[in-house]
């Protein structure tokens, strides 16, 4: 059997972004097991994959090298024997705790001056891989080898009885159309579509007759507030409410989810839920919702995507011109809305 180390990504959405390359190495090798050692904020993220065995917590915080610290984690590993480790951050540090774990084989892309810590160095080819899922997937070929076309998606599990026993849990009920918004981006504000535009979005939404959610994390309970302020009080606020695995659990039962460019977004494609994604400084040509229930929707600018944090300019045109009623019109074209209910 072959045990194989995947060391993960940080952010959620790159997470669901590495599942494709989880599910070809399970497909190369139905026998293998899978193993993640990733960010305790990511994890529950990776035990909703049914490629992933086990999850492993690293402990390390942004940009920290914690030398002794990965070599007691490398150490404790050694007893796993692993055959191969697949290193998908970029850094040196990330590169650490495989070596000092002695596994044989470890796989990843050249990066901060790490060649001499991976087995099998990959040369990534920008211009032939333009997707991040892409770079992730073609790890689990030969070096030289080219991706598969068509990538798996990424799926998650949530069971119908688990979201009926949290929506309990939280007093909620299942309403008869039920429309999620996600309006936190972790990477900035230049990705976040404003407050009132998602408030104006929810009360329209809500006069047509469906239930309005907002979900996100603590960082985001004074936006959703701002939303259920502008909204006249029709959106709930369930934002800091929920563990992210709950709010997993909350998405996986909406009739519509409209999300910023977010973690939230990928976790939504991977529930194959119907979306429509906002982007304003980042480009879905890099890392798109991998869903073909999904619908961009993007306001082009000159100066967009810029891939800041914070608008340069000072205008956020790509936002603010990305008015209200082009959302709600596309919810109304996807129709999905009415016609495939969560199950």
């Amino acid at each position: 059997m072959t045990r194989i180390l995947i060391v993960a990504p940080s952010w959620v959405g790159d997470a669901l972004l590495s599942q494709p390359l989880l599910t070809l190495l399970k497909r190369h090798d139905s026998g293998s097991t899978i193993d993640v050692l990733a960010p305790g904020w990511a994890l529950p993220i990776f035990r909703r994959m049914p490629e992933v065995h086990e999850t492993i917590e690293s402990p390390f915080a942004h940009g920290e090298l914690a030398l002794r610290k990965r070599l007691q984690i490398g150490r404790q590993l050694r007893a796993r024997h692993y055959d191969r480790a697949y290193v998908l951050p970029n850094s040196f540090k990330s590169a650490l705790v495989p070596l000092f774990a002695r596994i044989p084989v470890r796989i990843g892309f050249v990066g901060e001056a790490r060649h001499w810590l991976l087995t099998d160095t990959r040369k990534l080819d920008q211009h032939s891989l333009p997707l991040m899922v892409q770079r992730f997937a073609c790890l689990a070929a030969p070096s030289g080898s080219t991706v598969e076309a068509a990538l798996p998606n990424p799926r998650l599990r949530v069971e119908p009885a688990e979201r009926e026993g949290l929506m309990a849990q939280l007093g909620l009920v299942r309403p008869s159309r039920l429309v999620c918004l996600c309006p936190g981006a972790e990477y900035g504000p230049a990705k976040r579509w404003p407050p009132q535009y998602f408030g104006e979005l929810a009360s329209a939404l809500a006069a047509e007759g469906n239930a309005v959610w907002v979900v996100g994390s603590a960082k985001e309970r004074d936006i959703g507030e701002a939303i259920r302020a502008s909204s006249a009080g029709v959106a709930l606020n369930l934002c800091g409410r929920t563990t992210l695995d709950q709010a997993v659990v909350l998405l996986s039962g909406a009739d519509m989810v409209v999300t910023n460019d977010s973690g939230l977004m990928h976790v939504t494609a991977a529930l194959d839920r119907p979306m429509v994604a906002l982007y304003g400084s980042s480009s879905p040509a890099f890392t798109p919702p991998l869903s073909g229930r999904a619908r961009i929707l993007k306001f082009d600018v000159p100066c967009s995507p810029c891939f800041a944090r914070t608008c340069p300019l000072g205008h956020f045109d790509c936002m603010m011109k990305l008015v209200p009623g082009r959302v709600l019109a596309e919810i109304h074209s996807l129709a999905d809305i009415h016609s495939h209910p969560a199950t």
